[in-house]
C-alpha cells in the first residue's frame, strides 16, 4: 500500500518489487525522463561501487543510514550499548531495507561492520542488503544468507567496527543519501530517488523501456538484414527514423524531461 508524505507519494512493497524487474540503468532512465531535477543532481554513486554479489541480482529498499569508524578504539568502548540502540533502530524502520553505511575510518575499510553474524541478523530485520563506503568480509558466509552487498573491497578483520550515530545523511561513494529513500542497486551501482520523485517513477520506467523496445532497439538490432544491398545507409536512415518516433513517445508518455 502506499503512503503520502509532505504531498509526495511513496510507493509500497507491491511497487518495489514490479521495479526490480528493472535494472538500476533502466531506473535511472525513468528517473531523469520523469524528474523536474537537474540530472546531475541525481543521488547516484559517482565513484564505483563494487557488486560482490551480482548472482543475488536486484535489490530494491529504504534506506536505514548509519556511520561507523572501522580505525577507532574508543567508540566501543564510549558507547558499549550502541549495537542494541541500533538494531532496535532498524527493527523500528518499515521493510524491505537497505542499510546505507558511511565508513569515517582512514584508511576506509580497514574494518568490516559485515560478516556472517551481521548479515544474518540484519536479515532477519528485513533488511535486503548493505551499501557500504568500506569493506565487508565472510563474502560466500554473507551470499548464503541472502545479504547483497556493494561494498569498496573486501577485508579480513573487523577491528572496531561500531555504529556512531544512525537516521542522519551519510554520504557514501559521493551521494548524499537520507534515511528513509528508496534505493534501487545492482552491479552497475544504486540510485537513490527523492522523494518527490517515487510516485511517478514507476510508470515513467515502463514508458521508456516500452519506447525503447518499439522503436530505437529494433532499429538499431534488426535493420541490417531487412535490406542488405544498402548496409550502412539503411541503418542510418532507420536509426534517424527511430530516434525521432522514440523521442515522441517519451514526450507523451513521461510526462518529465524526457
Amino acid at each position: 500500500m502506499s503512503e503520502t508524505e509532505g504531498g509526495a507519494r511513496r510507493i509500497g512493497t507491491a511497487e518495489m518489487l514490479k521495479l526490480k524487474r528493472w535494472n538500476t540503468p533502466t531506473i535511472y532512465n525513468g528517473w531523469e525522463a520523469s524528474t523536474k531535477r537537474e540530472r546531475l543532481e541525481g543521488v547516484f554513486n559517482r565513484e564505483e561501487a563494487r557488486d560482490f554479489m551480482p548472482a543475488l541480482g536486484i535489490m530494491v529498499g529504504r534506506a536505514v543510514t548509519v556511520r561507523i569508524e572501522s580505525s577507532n578504539p574508543e567508540h566501543p568502548r564510549k558507547r558499549p550499548g550502541a549495537w542494541d540502540e541500533w538494531l532496535a533502530f532498524v527493527a523500528s524502520m518499515p521493510g524491505p531495507k537497505i542499510v546505507v553505511m558511511q565508513d569515517l575510518g582512514k584508511p576506509v575499510g580497514l574494518g568490516s561492520f559485515w560478516g556472517e553474524v551481521s548479515a544474518n541478523t540484519h536479515r532477519s530485520l528485513g533488511c535486503v542488503g548493505t551499501i557500504v563506503d568500506g569493506a565487508i568480509r565472510d563474502l560466500d558466509e554473507m551470499t548464503n544468507a541472502g545479504f547483497k552487498a556493494l561494498a569498496r573491497r573486501l577485508c579480513v578483520g573487523h577491528v572496531y567496527a561500531w555504529p556512531l550515530d544512525w537516521g542522519d545523511s551519510v554520504e557514501v561513494f559521493g551521494a548524499r543519501v537520507e534515511n528513509g529513500m528508496l534505493v534501487h542497486a545492482d552491479k552497475h551501482g544504486f540510485i537513490c530517488i527523492p522523494g518527490e520523485d517515487e510516485g511517478t517513477l514507476l510508470a515513467a520506467v515502463r514508458a521508456m523501456d516500452d519506447a525503447e523496445c518499439e522503436t530505437v532497439i529494433p532499429a538499431g538490432r534488426f535493420t541490417w538484414g531487412s535490406d542488405p544491398t544498402t548496409g550502412f545507409t539503411a541503418i542510418l536512415a532507420a536509426r534517424k527514423e527511430a530516434a525521432a518516433r522514440y523521442g515522441k513517445l517519451v514526450e507523451g508518455r513521461s510526462g518529465g524531461n524526457g
